[in-house]
């Protein structure tokens, strides 16, 4: 069934069972030498409420390049393919996002927008890769729009009605941009491995190269998550719920460059959102 907001009581819950992931997931990072911050929401959660934004309903985690792949290949080591699913678009080839996804097995979350992907999705915290950036701003900003375009065309592939966080006529004129794109891109000879593999290709560029900043690139916008490595490095611990789970060293730095200098005052309720699910079961 298709949650248009949560009951309180499931929501605690779905945040618990979030919680018990990311102690796993911690566990793991510590083991194997994975270094990882919390980033978006639960990074704005660390600092304004020492744990989960109230409505919030799941986790971000990031990491630069080198960490990521590390991760990816550790997720599916056989200590934890029992437990946990990775999904990303090479795990399954209808998902359309640059992000990987670390499932919990034995439960199913997966929303309203993804309800045409055939496989199973758990509940799961969702991992953004930060990759080294030009550190000329010019140079920066065209690789950054070309990173973000090939990106959202793999979405446009899937979805003709993806999520957007404008209002108004700004929204109508983008949803019928949308629809038309979409449209066209079935039309064409054009498959979703050749924009994911593009959308990758372009984003690695300075993966090799001595750069002092990363960014995540595929952002709603494709400038809103730059960091310079001396505000992540070295990590620090931070409390969120009962863990202590990694953050940048100037967490502050970042937040203000993701979500502008009102990131410590809570939104009003209109503006406050989160990913009510298609299909949800929290497992036993």
């Amino acid at each position: 069934m298709l949650y248009k907001e949560y009951d309180n009581d499931v929501l605690k819950r779905l945040q618990q069972i979030e919680m018990e992931i990311l102690r796993d997931f911690d566990d793991m990072c510590e083991k194997h030498g994975i270094r990882y911050f919390g980033c978006g929401g639960t990074a704005i959660g660390v600092v304004r409420h020492g744990g989960f934004i109230p409505w919030d309903d799941d986790i971000d985690i990031a990491m630069t390049r080198k960490d990521y792949e590390k991760f990816l290949k550790v997720a599916m080591l056989d200590e934890y393919s029992d437990r946990y699913k990775l999904v990303n678009a090479q795990t399954i080839p209808s998902y359309p996002l640059m992000t990987s996804r670390w499932c919990r097995k034995g439960t199913k979350f997966k929303e309203e927008s993804l309800g045409y992907i055939p496989d199973e999705m758990g509940i799961f915290l969702d991992i953004f890769c930060f990759d080294n950036i030009p550190d000329n701003d010019l140079m920066m900003k065209i690789h950054a729009w070309r990173c973000w375009l090939w990106g959202k065309l793999l979405i446009l592939y899937w979805l003709d009605t993806p999520v957007l966080y404008d209002s108004g006529i700004i929204k109508t004129l983008e949803l019928t941009g949308c629809r038309i794109a979409h449209k066209m891109l079935r039309l064409l000879p054009i498959s979703p491995k050749f924009l994911y593999s593009k959308a990758e290709k372009i984003t690695r560029e300075f993966e090799n190269k001595k750069t002092r900043r990363v960014n995540y690139l595929h952002d709603p916008k494709p400038c809103m998550s730059i960091m310079n490595k001396s505000d992540i490095f070295p990590i620090k611990k931070m409390k969120f719920g009962d863990l202590m789970i990694s953050e940048p060293k100037n967490i502050h730095a970042y937040l203000k460059q993701r979500y502008g200098d009102g990131y410590m005052v809570c939104p009003p309720e209109e503006k406050r959102h989160n990913h009510p699910p298609y299909e949800l079961d929290l497992g036993k």
